[in-house]
This record gives C-alpha cells, sequence and structure tokens, in this order.
C-alpha cells in the first residue's frame, strides 16, 4: 500500500514514528503515525483501498456496540469525524478522562486490532459545544487528541496548529487520498439570527450566514495546506469535514454558516483540478446522502456527501406521536433521512473499468440503509 506523507509544516517531511503492528487477514499491516506514513511488510504486494468505514458523535460513557459490526465487515480503515468523546470542559484532567474511557471500550479495542484509525475532530472533543478559535484550552486540547490517537511525541503535527492531516494510500492508478479538515482550531464565531419557519415546512436552527470576508472556517495556513494537497495525484479524493458541507439552509451548525469560506472550497477544488473527490461528514445526529449538480457552483462534475451521525447517541427529535422524526430543510438531499444509530462506509470496485464507488451509511446491524452508486469516471472535469 504506497503511501505519500501530506501532513507539513512548512516543506514535505517524512517522518518516522512509533510502528503499530496491525494483523489483517492476509497481510502485516504497519501503521505509523508521524507523517503519517503507511507501509506493508511484503512491499510487492501492494493493496488498492476497497473499504473505508467511517462515523461520528460517540458517547464515551454510554455503550458501544456498533463497533462489532463495522469490524465484521473488515474496513481496511477506520475514519473518526469528530465528537468522537463528549468533553466539554476547560478541565484538561477531566478531558483525558473522557478519551481514557473511549480507550477502555471493548468495541473500539477491537476496531483498533483490526485496522488503522485516522482522525479529526469536532466541537464536543475540541472542547465545548458549537466552539471555534476562541477556545482557550485548543492547545491543550490538541496534545490530548494526538496523545489518544499515538501520534509520536516527536512528530511535526505535535508542532502544527490544528489536527488536519492528509496521506494518500495505494498503488499507481488506485490511489486514494484522504484529506481530514480541523474545522474548530481557526473558525470564527458563529453569528445568530437564523429566521424558523413554520412547523411542517422543516426544521431550522438558531445560526445566519456571515457575508464577513474576514470570516473564517479553515484559517490561512489551513488554506495554504490543502491547495498543497489537492495539487497531488490521487484517483479518488475523500475529504472530512467534521460538520456538512453542502447545506446551507438548515441554519444548524454547517459550512453555509460561512458562504464565501465554503465558496472558497468549491473554488479551491475547481482551481486545482482535483478529481475525484467525495465528502463525508458527521455531528448532526443524523444521516443523508447528498449530490450537488455539476455546474452549480463551478464544478465540472457532481459533488456527493455522505453524513453519518451517531455512533450511539441517535437523533433525541420525536414528533408528537412518538416518532424518531425531524424534517429538515436541505434542498441537496438524496433520498431520505435517517435517524438512528449508524455508520458510513464506501466501497470501491477497482475490477469494474471504470471503478464503481459506493457511498453507504448502514445501521446499527451493518446493514445499508442509503447508498449513492457512482463511477468513478463521473468525478471527472470533462
Amino acid at each position: 500500500m504506497a503511501m505519500l506523507p501530506s501532513n507539513q509544516v512548512g516543506a514535505r517531511v517524512t517522518e518516522v514514528g512509533r510502528r503499530l503492528q496491525l494483523r489483517l487477514t492476509f497481510f502485516l499491516l504497519l501503521f505509523v503515525i508521524g507523517g503519517i506514513s503507511w507501509s506493508y511488510a511484503d512491499s510487492a504486494a501492494e493493496q488498492p483501498l476497497r473499504r473505508i468505514a467511517f462515523g461520528s458523535c460517540a458517547k464515551q460513557d454510554q455503550p458501544q456496540p456498533i463497533w462489532d459490526s463495522i469490524v465484521d465487515l473488515k474496513p481496511q480503515i477506520f475514519v473518526f469525524l469528530g465528537d468522537n468523546i463528549y468533553g466539554d470542559t476547560n478541565d484538561m484532567a477531566v478531558l483525558k478522562k473522557k478519551w481514557d474511557l473511549l480507550g477502555a471500550q471493548p468495541g473500539y479495542q477491537k476496531l483498533k486490532q483490526s485496522c488503522p484509525v485516522l482522525a479529526t475532530w469536532d466541537d464536543h472533543d475540541f472542547g465545548a459545544n458549537d466552539a471555534g478559535a476562541e477556545y482557550p484550552w485548543k492547545r491543550d486540547s490538541q496534545q490530548l487528541f494526538l496523545d489518544f490517537f499515538d501520534v509520536p511525541k516527536d512528530s511535526l503535527r505535535r508542532y502544527q496548529e490544528g489536527v488536519y492531516n492528509s496521506q494518500i494510500i495505494g498503488p499507481l492508478g488506485q490511489r486514494v487520498q484522504i484529506i481530514l479538515l480541523d474545522l474548530r482550531y481557526f473558525r470564527s464565531p458563529l453569528k445568530l439570527g437564523f429566521q424558523p419557519g413554520e412547523p411542517g415546512e422543516g426544521f431550522r436552527g438558531k445560526y445566519a450566514a456571515d457575508l464577513d470576508p474576514s470570516a473564517r472556517v479553515l484559517g490561512d495556513a489551513q488554506w495554504k495546506w490543502l491547495e498543497e494537497q489537492l495539487k497531488l495525484p490521487a484517483e479518488l479524493r475523500i475529504i472530512g469535514s467534521s460538520f456538512q458541507f453542502l447545506p446551507d439552509e438548515h441554519g444548524s451548525e454547517a459550512w453555509g454558516n460561512f458562504p464565501l469560506e465554503r465558496k472558497r472550497l468549491l473554488k479551491l477544488i475547481r482551481d486545482t483540478k482535483a478529481s475525484g473527490v467525495i465528502m463525508i461528514s458527521g455531528d448532526r445526529h443524523l444521516s443523508e446522502m447528498m449530490r450537488l449538480a455539476p455546474g452549480a457552483t463551478g464544478l465540472d462534475y457532481p459533488l456527493f456527501e455522505a453524513t453519518s451521525s451517531s455512533l450511539n447517541v441517535p437523533s433525541g427529535n420525536f414528533t408528537k406521536a412518538g416518532i424518531r422524526f425531524m424534517n429538515e430543510v436541505n434542498s441537496y438531499r438524496v433520498g431520505l433521512t435517517y435517524f438512528d444509530t449508524n455508520f458510513g462506509f464506501i466501497e470501491v470496485d477497482w475490477t469494474a473499468n471504470p471503478p464503481v464507488i459506493r457511498l453507504q451509511v448502514r445501521d446499527e446491524k451493518g446493514g445499508p440503509v442509503l447508498q449513492q452508486k457512482f463511477k468513478l469516471s463521473d468525478l471527472q472535469s470533462p
């Protein structure tokens, strides 16, 4: 499994960190977090990335039976998209204890023995609900985050502001780039003032769009880094965003709160001629599939997004009749919204010509409940 280290401070650096030996079905994978870098023990048997699991929103002090279903699908990698714990504290000792509770979950321990785990954070594991750049303990929280995910003490990620990271996995012609953004460390304050609609027209949150040109989601350093990543060669690119990217109507926290930053990311994908981009997100305690039509905002191909949330805290929204349901405005949604416990799954069939991608949400028992199926060739500029 080939990999290009891409997390940078200044120039691109290849680091050698602590290696965790993980035995998979037919081969030994050495997982090195420090660049991050990957390698197979048998370099002659490079394998493409075919099965990727992802999820978000895991209460560390509640049962997490969903890990068994994830492990049964034999993912080659798991991506944590944030709210990996519910820390919500300024006390770093308390925050560490909450990370320790996640680490002690039997299912999560089983997952770590079966595949590598990559991660970014969202507000609750960052430290406070809906928090951004103003959170006073973000530097200390970052170190605890890196500790939990076994990033070596001498890694350059220890000196970088923010937990964003990226890697390219797979042989030539079957390379998958996983880009995990940090939407907390630099994010400007949210703007209140969204006007709710009438009951039945769709739920709307409290946040309004901020059109101030100085309002930020990623920050200058991360924007520069992201541009460099999108210029690297890869056939499929998975961008992990802790909160939703496409929706811009529901008024809950999303890139839609910062429309100029949302527009900037779409423009960056176009300007770098980055092909094969799909989005995955979490945060919402609901799951849905979305699609942005080609040409709608300057892209030459459709942009797909899958939101998967939560791993063990399903939606708390109920109708008066006691049905778990919330009608939420989202013009980009394809199909229905799923409200119960779930995780995301990406299957890539490299044997098909052209390769076929299945972007899925699966229920607690591992059954598919939502899916978007498309060809890799659909994600190319004409």
